[in-house]
């Protein structure tokens, strides 16, 4: 192929290069606000916390990737693909990675079906499993709620709240005619987003154990009811830090917690600038997505 042959106009590679300039705006502006110090103070100096902790950011990525390899039979391309996405939906805004991973979906010869019943079903069932997840750890966080400054309050404002994701759920339930995919399709999809969820939050709080060893297994139990239900506020960014400040709240005179939740919020915030910025460079650099499928 000639050297010298124009480039074709494309809609993705634009998109790519527009949200990796966003990528870099946002990671300029977000790192004035972390405090390396004080986060590295309390990060343990365990090799196995480093190792959890990149699991735990990784488990969406590779659970998507998992997912749509049994789809569409996708290769390593993708993962790249899905981490971007993680990288967009977490600094620059909720769903904005769905709709650049469907773009790149579509461009990527490799996916020879229509993409978007697909990456929609997906992020449907994705949304269902969170919202059983929250039930789930409500039910079990409620009994330790007076751990909180809720006053007599904790219990009612506990099942206030799953009776809320309960109802959400329950109309993404009854609209069955929603999904695109076959039966045994989105059974596998929302399985691996439940073993997603749980093995997210299993670290989570291994990794917080880590930190405070000596605290009582139902301030976990609580954090990880809040930390599930800040998940499912649509369109928010940095939901870690957004947890951080409402446990901060919740810690009341519990500093230590507070401290710990802030660090944690720090790290995550800080891998995904460096994922992202990592991203945006290689693109800006070469004009090309780096996770682009072999031609």
């Amino acid at each position: 192929m000639p050297q010298d042959r124009p480039r074709t106009f494309s809609w993705t590679r634009a998109l790519t290069i527009l949200l990796s300039l966003l990528v870099v705006a946002a990671a300029l502006s977000q790192i004035s606000t972390l405090d390396a110090a004080s986060i590295l103070d309390l990060v343990p100096s365990s090799p196995s916390f480093w190792v959890l902790f990149a699991l735990g950011f990784m488990a969406g990525p590779l659970s998507e990737w998992y997912i749509f390899n049994r789809l569409w039979g996708v290769g390593r391309p993708a993962l790249g693909a899905l981490t971007r996405k993680l990288v967009y939906n977490e600094l620059l805004l909720g769903y904005l990675g769905e709709a650049w991973f469907y773009a790149w979906a579509r461009k990527n010869s490799q996916v020879e079906a229509a993409p978007f019943g697909a990456v929609k079903d997906v992020a449907v069932l994705s949304a269902m499993a969170g919202n059983v997840m929250t039930l789930v750890l409500i039910a079990l966080a409620i009994p330790f709620l007076d751990l909180l400054p809720l006053g007599e309050h904790g219990a009612q404002i506990g099942w206030s709240l799953a009776f809320v994701v309960a109802s959400s759920l329950a109309v993404m339930v009854w609209r069955k005619a929603l999904f695109s995919l076959p039966a045994s399709e989105l059974r596998m999809v929302f399985a691996v987003h439940v073993a997603r969820i749980l093995a997210t939050t299993l670290i989570s709080a291994m990794l917080w154990n880590m930190v405070l060893p000596e605290t009582p297994i139902g301030w976990w139990l609580v954090l990880a009811a809040i930390r599930l239900l800040i998940s499912r506020l649509p369109f928010v960014p940095n939901k870690d830090v957004v947890f951080a400040g409402v446990a901060v709240l919740a810690a009341g005179a519990h500093l230590e917690i507070a401290g710990l939740v802030a660090m944690m919020a720090g790290l995550i915030l800080a891998a995904n600038l460096i994922v992202g910025l990592g991203f945006s460079l290689i693109d800006l650099l070469t004009g090309e997505r780096s996770d682009a499928p072999a031609r």
